[in-house]
């Protein structure tokens, strides 16, 4: 019996009571808990449905100039990811700037403008060729980062999760369904702080396709509907202080805005 079955169908018969479940078996059955832990989820365009975030991936260095910048060699970098928790979704609501808090513990703030793609299908070994079948939707991120501790974890060769795994680090926009906006190979990118441009590329130049990503992440980890993937951002990452307003564009997207509190 393969893990998702199990997961489904597992149960103490004598007692009722359930073990190893997933949220998908859960969701059909009522589970007594101790306490409740909220879901996460993020508004669908033009419906009245939501999107049940899963897990967040993001893949890292995927522009070859932000490689660079962080000191790598996008020649020979072979895709790696690193996964934020589910509730570090701060979503943002179209035409709103929402308040972004200024994170504890750190003095050098980043932004990171991405595409986010979110899957409604799952599966293990997914061949690029059918990696987009699997997409439901887009949006944009912020693939917020405290880069002082980022760095100084990597340089002691220690997990650096703190710096990007942490409380409002992922801002959204809702998610527009690929039936509305097409699957997104080119298009520009870019972010302003202030009313001044930061980051400015095209979604052709990324290192690893949203498909190929897919297909990579798939070989290291079951996916699920609800998994969302940050795509990568461009070069000149840089810091925002408290007051500072972001504001973020995708080509055949709404810009997503918020300010540094």
């Amino acid at each position: 019996m393969d893990r998702r079955h199990f997961f489904e169908s597992s149960a103490v018969a004598s007692t009722g009571a359930l073990v190893g479940m997933s949220g998908h078996a859960a969701a059909a059955q009522t589970v007594k808990t101790p306490f409740e832990v909220a879901g996460v989820y993020i508004p669908v365009v033009d419906s009245d449905e939501f999107f049940p975030v899963r897990r967040i991936y993001c893949i890292g260095r995927n522009y070859a100039a932000h490689a660079r910048e962080m000191g790598s060699d996008p020649t020979r970098e072979p895709p790696f990811f690193f996964q934020k928790p589910t509730d570090a979704v701060q979503f943002v609501p179209q035409g709103t700037v929402a308040d972004h808090p200024y994170p504890t513990l750190t003095k050098n703030y980043h932004y990171e403008a991405e595409l986010v793609a979110a899957l409604h299908k799952g599966g293990r070994n997914i061949a690029v060729a059918d990696a987009l079948n699997h997409v439901y939707g887009y949006t944009l991120g912020l693939d917020m980062t405290r880069r002082d501790l980022q760095r100084a974890l990597g340089d002691e060769k220690k997990p650096w999760e703190i710096g990007k795994s942490f409380d409002h680090s992922a801002p959204l926009g809702a998610i527009h369904k690929v039936g509305q906006t097409g699957h997104f190979s080119q298009g520009a990118i870019w972010l302003k702080v202030n009313g001044q441009l930061k980051q400015n590329a095209n979604l052709n130049q990324m290192i690893w396709s949203v498909a190929e990503q897919i297909s990579k992440l798939s070989e290291a980890f079951e996916l699920f509907p609800g998994d969302i993937i940050f795509s990568g951002t461009p070069e000149n990452v840089g810091p925002v202080v408290r007051g500072d307003v972001i504001d973020m564009h995708i080509d055949g997207l709404p810009n997503l805005s918020v300010k540094i509190v």
